[in-house]
C-alpha cells in the first residue's frame, strides 16, 4: 500500500519540527521544508527516517509564489502525491503593541507575504496533488493572537487575523474534495519566541500567561503538532474550524 504524504512549511524547527516527525511516526512519507539553513532540516529528517519514512528535504520560500509551485512539482516527482499539506511557516516583528511607530509599511509587507500569502500560494501550488487523492487536507497554523488582540506585534496579530479569513474562503472553494482547517496556538515555549523576546521578557510574558490560563501551563510544540496531525489525517468531517490549543489561556481563570 502506498504511503500517505504530508507536507510542512516551516519544519526544520518548533511546531513543524514536532508535526513531522509525528506524522512520520504515524507511518506518513513526509516533505521537510526550510527557507535558510539547512542543517537543522536535515536532522527532523533524520528523526523521521527513524521511524521509517521516506523524506525529501526541500528548500522554499513560501512568499515566492515560484518556489512554491517549484516545491509542488519536486513532492509531485518525489512521491506522486500529496495527502496533508501544513502551512506552518511564519514571521514576525517583536514590537510592543503600544509602539506604533515601530512598524511600518514594509513590516507589514513583509508579515503579510509570509504568513497570509505564503498559505494561499502553497495551497494553490498544491490544490491539484491534493484534489487527486481522497480525504485531503490543509492545515494553517495560527495563533490566538487575533483572537485576543494580543501577540508579538500589530503586524503579526492582524496578518494571524488574516490568515484565519483566508481558511474559511478556502474550506468553502475546495471543499469538498479538500479540508481546510486552522490550529491556533497559544504561547508556545521555543527557541525562536525565547530569541526573539529575550529572556527576561520572556520568563515575565511566562508568568502572566500562566497566571492568566485556566491549566497554567505554556503549550509545546508537541502538543500542537498532535492537533495539527489530528486535523491532517484524522478529522475527516471537519472543515472551516478555528481550534485552539492553547492551555486554557482564552478562557482564563
Amino acid at each position: 500500500m502506498t504511503k500517505k504524504v504530508c507536507v510542512i512549511t516551516g519544519s526544520s524547527s518548533g511546531i513543524g519540527a514536532a508535526s513531522a516527525i509525528l506524522f512520520a511516526r504515524h507511518g506518513w512519507d513526509v516533505c521537510v521544508n526550510y527557507s535558510r539553513e539547512r542543517e537543522p532540516a536535515e536532522k527532523v529528517a533524520a528523526a523521521c527516517r527513524a521511524h521509517g519514512a521516506d523524506v525529501l528535504v526541500e528548500r522554499a520560500d513560501v512568499s515566492d509564489d515560484a518556489q512554491c509551485v517549484t516545491l509542488a512539482a519536486r513532492v509531485k516527482e518525489r512521491f506522486g502525491r500529496c495527502d496533508t499539506l501544513v502551512n506552518n511557516a511564519g514571521t514576525t516583528k517583536f514590537v510592543d503593541l503600544k509602539d506604533l511607530d515601530g512598524l511600518d509599511a514594509a513590516d507589514f509587507q513583509r508579515i503579510y507575504a509570509v504568513n497570509v500569502i505564503g498559505p494561499f500560494q502553497m495551497t494553490r501550488a498544491f490544490a491539484p496533488l491534493l484534489r487527486a487523492g481522497s480525504g485531503a487536507a490543509v492545515v494553517n497554523v495560527s495563533s490566538i493572537a487575533p483572537l485576543l488582540g494580543g501577540g508579538s506585534s500589530i503586524a503579526y496579530i492582524a496578518s494571524k487575523g488574516g490568515l484565519n479569513a483566508l481558511t474559511l474562503v478556502l474550506a468553502r472553494v475546495l471543499g469538498p474534495t479538500i479540508r481546510v482547517n486552522v490550529v491556533a496556538p497559544g504561547m508556545v515555549d521555543s527557541p525562536w519566541l525565547r530569541n526573539g523576546l529575550g529572556p527576561e521578557r520572556f520568563e515575565a510574558m511566562l508568568r502572566n500567561y500562566q497566571s492568566a490560563s485556566a491549566l497554567e501551563t505554556l503549550v509545546s510544540p508537541e502538543d500542537v503538532a498532535e492537533t495539527v496531525y489530528y486535523l491532517g489525517a484524522i478529522a475527516a468531517k471537519t472543515t472551516g474550524e478555528i481550534h485552539v490549543v492553547d492551555g486554557g489561556r482564552r478562557l482564563g481563570r
